[in-house]
């Protein structure tokens, strides 16, 4: 479920952020294209897990808050189900400089449903949305066990979900899970189908989920 997916990324943003007094994180939630119904109920539980971690949380669905000066205080940026054409100019700037400067970026699901005409942002996410089939149960295979976000999985994980095609995938990103699309009706990437993958990129660093529909 999302919260499950959620508690994942939490091991993975003490890894992405910056020294700094407060850990503080910002969920960005603005949906221009289709809006998922479970963002809801990750935003309630990146709460949850922020509370029992002390981390502060703030979100927001305003491109707006993409300023320098306002991102500076956030070791993270979680885009959570994030689509569509979400910035202008002036807010892609001040979103290139944040991970220049060590900034930290996690995507879940359709976070890689953004930003089509934007290549920096495509090399950032790792990989662009091309398609899916109906939600069902897959086996995911886990190929890098040594990251915080994996090392607690087994070989391998069989999960319910909707399960992403991808396209304009990034060469460059460290694979943690891959699907295993024998195991499922209706995979498009073939025998390398990556699932989650990390990275550094351009001074900051990244990771990426495609589970939590």
């Amino acid at each position: 479920d999302m919260k499950k997916i959620v508690a994942l990324t939490f091991l993975v943003l003490f890894m992405i952020s910056c020294s700094k007094k407060e850990e503080k994180i910002l969920v960005f939630t603005r949906t221009q294209t289709f809006r998922h119904q479970s963002i809801e109920a990750g935003v309630k539980a990146i709460f949850k897990l922020g509370k029992e971690n002390g981390i502060a949380i703030d979100t927001t669905s305003d491109s707006g808050k993409f300023t320098e000066e306002n991102l500076k205080q956030y070791s993270a940026l979680l885009f959570l189900h994030a689509t569509g054409e979400l910035f202008d100019a002036q807010q892609k700037n001040a979103f290139q400089r944040y991970i220049q400067a060590g900034g930290g970026w996690v995507g879940i699901h359709a976070a890689c449903d953004a930003e089509y005409h934007w290549p920096w942002f495509n090399k950032l996410a790792g990989g662009y949305f091309m398609s899916h089939p109906k939600p069902q149960e897959a086996k995911l295979k886990v190929v890098d066990k040594t990251h915080e976000s994996t090392q607690h999985l087994g070989d391998d994980w069989v999960r319910f979900d909707e399960w992403y095609d991808f396209k304009s995938l990034n060469p460059d990103v460290n694979v943690l899970i891959t699907i295993d699309e024998s195991s499922y009706e209706g995979g498009k990437n073939g025998e390398n189908h990556p699932m989650a993958w990390y990275h550094e990129y351009d001074g900051g660093r990244a990771w990426y989920t495609g589970l939590g529909h």
